[in-house]
């Protein structure tokens, strides 16, 4: 009985935390779902490390977090990790952008101008494991593409923050592409 009621204490607070009003960078790809979608002009918080991304036990979040919370800048969903060397993302407005460039600090503001990619939503635990497989799917769809063609790395997008139980997690896997020449 108790480990039901702490299920159905987690399942609420995911519900609560999952619904919050935090701004969008843009929409969600369905779970499932692959599509083609244009990833407009951006501004990104940038941590990185040396080691493969799943290696940081969340110390690229907690870095990002301090620094957005020091300068008093919103949080945003979802985040950006690539995967090898491990970085995260924050996305935030162009306004924040400015405010961060002048910090000294290992937090890196970035512009993204515009591109397109190849989307895969996905459910469940944020992993290597996870993403391999979703990576795994899209290469093979990429690969039956007569228009597209890869056009950089694949990167993760995850849409959960750490409360969240992870069969409720959404994420995605992106490939950036072009048209083929």
């Amino acid at each position: 009985m108790y480990l039901f009621k702490i299920r159905l204490l987690l399942l609420f607070m995911s519900i609560i935390t999952s619904s919050h009003a935090y701004q969008k960078a843009f929409e969600p790809t369905a779970v499932n779902t692959i599509e083609i979608k244009e990833i407009s002009e951006k501004y990104i918080l940038i941590a990185q490390q040396d080691e493969n991304y799943f290696k940081s036990n969340n110390s690229l979040f907690r870095n990002l977090f301090r620094f957005i919370s020091e300068y008093d800048i919103p949080m945003t969903t979802p985040v950006k990790a690539e995967i090898n060397p491990g970085k995260m993302g924050f996305y935030i407005s162009e306004e924040d952008y400015i405010k961060s460039l002048d910090k000294h600090s290992k937090i890196k503001p970035k512009r993204e101008v515009a591109y397109t990619v190849i989307s895969i939503g996905k459910r469940g635990k944020y992993s290597e494991n996870g993403f391999q497989d979703a990576l795994t799917e899209l290469k093979r769809c990429l690969k039956n593409q007569i228009k597209w063609e890869a056009s950089g790395s694949a990167y993760a997008i995850f849409w959960n923050g750490p409360y969240v139980p992870s069969f409720m997690k959404r994420f995605e896997v992106h490939i950036p592409i072009k048209p083929k020449t």
